[in-house]
């Protein structure tokens, strides 16, 4: 379909794909088999202004747009996900600066992301505190014009590498979701450390580690928005970032659909390649048009958001749990279609599947939007 995609962002696009096709895919089975995070692809993304799509331009970057960063990060996760991630990663971290940090933060910050010099994180989810973000028990104390941050943080992408994280914390227990506050803290400083890089199913050149707090003294000044204002910060990142994961997720599944379209026109089967049998044809029909409604949903929510529209959660719900339902359907059945090669990791489909299913878990499970979007329904009548 055509999205009458303009010039600049048809450039990003060949930019993306270009580093896709001739830089990420020749390391994708060495890093996923090694879990080795891709710092030479992150300078290659940062010499070529694609951390600059993240940030408007007032800030040092080139975009800002939701659209924009859906072009880019739909091109990177068809190689390869768990690259993509280092650039995913960072702009989830970004946001809440971006969106309820003050001016002296942003100018101080976001240039800094926006040249890819330094990549950021975004630290809300706790062993106690998953689907329910309220429950986070990691504190923030306030002592004079400082913080002294406790607790920690699982399952942080781009953990131990980022050197921005965006932390949420409780300033006031008994104010439940109301005591949440955000904090900037910076990698290196004293009483912030990290945990074991986790051992994934996927996604596993991403780096993904437990950040630990252990009388850890930030700056006042460093506090995004006023005390209590974190999870509403939260909500506000999800929805405007849940377009780039459903992005993610039609990158997957076009990369892994690609792969078995060209693979059934290859493989011989009863002295015909499998693609002239209908039951091929109508899975490749079924895995092609799943995937342009997934990109048109996705397109279209993020078109909404850039137009600066009031309310789309329920859109950005959307986007997250069906684009991440196709992903993993169609990388199973591109599997399927494999046969046995497309369990070998001689063939990535098998790795697109394994990167597929973090889709529905981050970032809010599936379950957990679904129960987004039918409460939004709901108070429509």
């Amino acid at each position: 379909m055509n999205y009458f995609l303009t010039d600049d962002q048809l450039e990003m696009q060949e930019i993306a794909k270009r580093i896709a096709e001739e830089k990420m895919r020749p390391l994708s089975e060495k890093y996923d088999e090694e879990g080795i995070f891709p710092w030479d692809i992150v300078e290659i993304m940062a010499q070529s202004d694609l951390f600059g799509v993240l940030i408007p331009e007032e800030y040092g970057g080139i975009s800002g747009k939701v659209v924009d960063l859906a072009i880019v990060t739909e091109e990177l996760c068809t190689v390869d996900a768990g690259m993509a991630l280092a650039f995913g990663a960072t702009g989830l971290g970004m946001y809440p600066i971006l969106l309820g940090g003050s001016e002296a933060q942003k100018q101080k910050y976001l240039p800094q992301i926006a040249s890819g010099s330094r990549l950021a994180a975004f630290a809300l989810t706790e062993a106690n505190a998953g689907s329910d973000a309220s429950a986070i028990e990691t504190t923030a104390r306030r002592e004079g014009d400082t913080y002294v941050l406790n607790g920690t943080k699982q399952w942080i992408t781009n953990g131990g590498e980022a050197e921005i994280y965006t932390v949420f914390a409780m300033t006031d227990k008994n104010k439940g979701a109301r005591g949440a506050s955000c904090f900037i803290v910076e990698k290196g400083t004293p009483g912030f450390s990290f945990g074991k890089k986790e051992n994934k199913m996927g996604i596993r050149s991403s780096a993904t580690r437990e950040l630990i707090f252990e009388d850890c003294v930030i700056p006042a000044e460093n506090i995004i928005g006023r005390e209590g204002t974190g999870f509403i910060t939260a909500m506000k990142v999800f929805d405007k970032s849940r377009p780039m994961v459903g992005a993610q997720a039609v990158g997957i599944a076009r990369g892994a659909f690609e792969t078995a379209a060209r693979y059934s026109q290859q493989r011989q089967q009863f002295g015909k390649p499998i693609s002239a049998f209908q039951i091929i044809q109508f899975m490749l029909a079924d895995m092609a048009t799943t995937i342009e409604a997934a990109r048109a949903l996705v397109m279209q929510t993020a078109r909404m958001v850039d137009s600066g529209a009031k309310n789309y959660a329920k859109e950005s719900a959307m986007c997250k749990y069906y684009a991440s339902d196709v992903a993993m359907k169609v990388t199973t059945d591109a599997v399927q279609i494999l046969g046995g090669y497309g369990y070998m990791k001689e063939y990535p489909v098998e790795k697109m599947m394994r990167d597929a299913k973090v889709l529905q878990i981050y970032e809010g499970t599936n379950q957990i939007q679904r129960s987004i979007v039918a409460a939004n329904i709901l108070k429509e009548f």
